[in-house]
């Protein structure tokens, strides 16, 4: 049942640029949550969330991506499936420095650009995407659905 899962979420700060990890690591860890609440996954889940910078992320992109500049978020799906009632969903690349840069072109706060960034690298890892308009507009409704559940706006 939603709610009762023992999700192992794994944060590592990679980066020194942007400081308050803190209370960033706890939203990374309710957003990522509430994703799995709201698409009612019962089997207790595993993720690996790195925070890096720029220069990090870029380098994952053009490892893995083969795309030679800098990113907000890289998912990484594991391709597991559920085992012993639990499974581990992938990898998170989120840059914070990125980040801080969108939250300020978007006027809006650091916290609100890293829940909406987290909300969407784990609906990747659920296997969504967003190579097509409808694909887009349905992601974009999950992650809203999440980010109000958790009533993180963009005035936040």
């Amino acid at each position: 049942m939603p709610g009762k899962r023992k999700d192992t979420i794994e944060i590592i700060n990679d980066q020194k640029k942007i400081t308050g990890t803190r209370e960033l690591r706890k939203l990374v860890k309710e957003v990522a949550r509430k994703v799995l609440d709201i698409e009612r996954i019962e089997e207790n889940c595993g993720i690996s969330v790195r925070f890096v910078d720029n220069e990090e992320i870029r380098r994952l992109n053009k490892k893995f991506r083969e795309i030679d500049k800098e990113t907000d978020v890289l998912s990484f799906p594991s391709g597991d499936d559920f085992s012993n009632g639990s499974r581990f969903l992938g990898d998170i690349a989120i840059s914070l420095e990125k980040a801080k840069s969108q939250s300020e072109e978007y006027n809006h706060s650091l916290k609100r650009e890293t829940a909406f960034l987290t909300a969407h690298s784990v609906l990747h890892l659920l296997g969504y995407d967003h190579m097509n308009a409808e694909e887009e507009k349905k992601m974009t409704k999950k992650q809203k659905i999440v980010l109000d559940a958790l009533s993180i706006t963009r005035n936040d």
